[in-house]
């Protein structure tokens, strides 16, 4: 049976109809686990690791102070920034960053019931292919099947995060002052709309960190089933 999650999960520099047949000769010695085993191990660590990611995501500081996906500014206000400190406005550019992370920490609230559906319409066939296919197969397969609706969840309750926290006025303040230097370039960008793409791209950066523990640490599994599918690490 270790021989079976090696191969899932470890995926080793084989061909895959070596992979494929490899496999189907491990099943075969190990009766008592099933493809669909494997497949509804797989959909319940995923189920695990993204509600532990999307937590994260959510608490104070867990975009801001999280090196991965915190957000900056957008190019075109990388010179804003620049100047605003230039001109000893640091504190008012520091304060426009901070409220950008917090609207998207507000936002991942609504991310849960999304991925939790699109892993529950997983079917065996999408579960195989993910346990044979790269090593981001997870992170892909979650990618199309949830950033429409999870764009779609995001961008009203960024708009009005925006607004609760005062970030509109302190943008307004920070492009008013701006586009009030002499002989810049005037900017009115959509920060609402940039905001929420990089909370998308955050949020998905840390389900592919979260789709490497799975198909790596085989330690730390918790139920029946993970433990049946993947802790018999001891076993040869």
């Amino acid at each position: 049976m270790k021989k079976i999650i090696l191969l899932l999960l470890i995926m080793p520099a084989i061909s895959s109809a070596q992979l494929k047949n490899t496999i189907k000769k491990a099943i075969s010695k190990t009766p008592t686990v099933s493809a669909i085993d494997i497949s509804n191990a797989l959909k319940e660590a995923l189920d695990k690791g993204i509600k532990k990611q999307v937590v994260k995501l959510t608490q104070e500081d867990g975009f801001y102070k999280n090196e991965l996906v915190k957000i900056v500014l957008p190019e075109e206000l990388q010179k804003v920034d620049t100047r605003l400190r230039q001109i000893g406005l640091s504190s008012l550019a520091d304060e426009g960053i901070l409220l950008l992370n917090r609207a998207a920490e507000d936002a991942v609230k609504e991310a849960t019931p999304i991925f939790v559906d699109a892993i529950k319409n997983m079917t065996f066939t999408d579960a195989k292919n993910i346990v044979l296919g790269q090593e981001n197969a997870a992170t892909n397969y979650l990618q199309s099947t949830t950033s429409v609706a999870l764009y779609a969840s995001f961008n009203p309750v960024i708009k009005n995060s925006l607004a609760k926290v005062g970030a509109e006025k302190i943008w307004n303040q920070i492009i008013t002052k701006y586009n009030g230097i002499p002989l810049v370039k005037k900017i009115n960008p959509d920060l609402a709309e940039y905001t929420t793409n990089k909370t998308l791209v955050g949020v998905y950066k840390m389900i592919a960190l979260e789709e490497k523990e799975i198909r790596t640490n085989l330690t730390s599994r918790n139920s029946d089933l993970l433990k049946k599918v993947f802790a018999l690490q001891d076993k040869k």
